[in-house]
C-alpha cells in the first residue's frame, strides 16, 4: 500500500490551467442534420458525366414525345380532317404556350445575371474606389427599379444627392441607405416570417416528415419572395439556378451548421432543447432558415453590404421566435 499523493508525469503538450484545456467534442447529432447534408448535397456541381447523362436523356425523351405526337396528329388528318385539324391547332397552341414559359424563363435569368452583374461591379468600384464605375453602378440601379413605384421617393432622394458625394465608397454607400435600405427590412420580415413558420410546424406537428416538408417549401418560398424584393423575380428553373446559389454560398461561407451558441441565445433554446426534443428541433430548424435567408439576402441584393450592416442571424431568430416558445 503506497502512502502519500501519487505523482503522474503529464506530457509535454499538456495544458498547463484546466481552463485552457480543448473542449470535450459533443458527439450527440443535432437534430438538423439532414436538413445540413441535404443542403451541401444540393450545392455540389454534378459532374460532367452526369451533366452529358441528363441533357441527352433529356433530348431523347423531348425528341420521342415529339415523334409521338407527330405520328398521331398526320395519323388522325389521314382518318378524319376535322379531328386532326383540331388537333393540330391544339398542338400548335400548347407549343405557342411553351415557347412563352420559355420566354419567362430566359428573362428570368437574365434579371439573375443582371443582379449578379451589378453587385460584382459594385465591388470593384469600392475596392478600386472607382466613381465612374459607381456612378454606372447607380445608373444600372435605376433602371433595375424604374418600374418600381416603392422605391420612386428613393431614387429622387438618390439623384439630388448624387452630385454631391465624389468618392466611390461615399456614393453607392448613399444607395444602400437611400434605395436599399427599406428593400433590407423587407427581406428581413420575409426572413423572420419562414423561420417562424417552421419553427412553429416542426414543435407543433407530431407528423412524420411534416417539419421536411415545412422547411423545404418555406425556404424556396422565401427566396423567391427575397429575389422579388430586389428585382430578381425568378421563375421555375432561374428558381432553382438561385435555390442552389444560395445553398452554394451557405457551404462557402461555413454559415450551413447551427451551433448550440446560437440556440441558447434564442428564447432560452438551450434549457428548450433538452426538455423538449420537438421544441429543440423547432429553434434549430427555424435558426437554419434564418441563415438561408441571409444567404438569399447577400446573393440578391444588387450591391454588396458596405455602409449598411450585415443582418445578424441572431436577431433575426429572437425577433422571429420571441414569445413563440416562451422564456425558461
Amino acid at each position: 500500500m503506497t502512502k502519500g499523493p501519487i505523482l503522474i508525469d503529464l506530457e509535454d503538450d499538456a495544458p498547463a490551467r484546466p481552463e485552457a484545456a480543448p473542449a470535450v467534442p459533443d458527439v450527440i447529432d443535432t437534430p438538423n442534420t439532414a436538413m445540413q447534408q441535404a443542403a451541401i448535397l444540393a450545392a455540389k456541381k454534378p459532374s460532367r458525366l452526369a451533366r452529358w447523362f441528363w441533357s441527352v436523356a433529356l433530348s431523347l425523351v423531348t425528341f420521342m414525345a415529339g415523334l409521338a405526337a407527330w405520328d398521331y396528329v398526320t395519323g388522325l388528318l389521314a382518318r378524319s380532317p376535322i379531328l386532326g385539324g383540331i388537333a393540330t391547332a391544339l398542338m400548335i397552341a400548347l407549343g405557342v404556350i411553351l415557347l412563352v414559359i420559355a420566354t419567362r424563363e430566359l428573362a428570368a435569368f437574365a434579371r439573375l445575371h443582371k443582379l449578379d452583374e451589378v453587385q460584382a461591379k459594385a465591388a470593384d468600384a469600392i475596392a478600386n474606389d472607382d466613381l465612374g464605375a459607381a456612378r454606372e453602378v447607380i445608373a444600372a440601379l435605376n433602371k433595375l427599379y424604374d418600374n418600381r413605384e416603392d422605391t420612386a421617393w428613393a431614387r429622387a432622394d438618390l439623384a439630388e444627392r448624387q452630385p454631391d458625394i465624389l468618392d466611390a465608397p461615399g456614393l453607392l454607400g448613399l444607395a444602400e441607405t437611400t434605395l436599399l435600405q427599406p428593400l433590407d427590412a423587407q427581406a428581413q420580415r420575409e426572413v423572420e416570417a419562414a423561420a417562424r413558420q417552421v419553427a412553429t410546424v416542426t414543435a407543433i406537428v407530431p407528423l412524420a416528415l411534416a417539419d421536411v416538408f415545412t422547411a423545404l417549401t418555406a425556404n424556396l418560398r422565401m427566396i423567391r419572395r427575397i429575389a422579388d424584393i430586389y428585382g430578381g423575380r425568378s421563375g421555375v428553373l432561374g428558381g432553382w439556378r438561385l435555390t442552389r446559389s444560395v445553398l452554394t454560398h451557405l457551404v462557402a461561407t461555413g454559415a450551413v451548421a447551427v451551433g448550440d451558441d446560437l440556440i441558447g441565445s434564442v428564447a432560452g433554446g438551450g434549457v428548450l432543447s433538452k426538455v423538449s426534443r420537438r421544441f429543440g428541433e423547432g429553434v434549430i430548424n427555424g435558426a437554419l432558415t434564418a441563415r438561408v435567408g441571409v444567404a438569399a439576402i447577400e446573393v440578391c441584393r444588387p450591391l454588396p453590404f458596405h455602409t449598411v450592416k450585415r443582418p445578424s442571424v441572431t436577431a433575426l431568430v429572437k425577433r422571429a421566435l420571441t414569445g413563440l416558445f416562451g422564456r425558461s
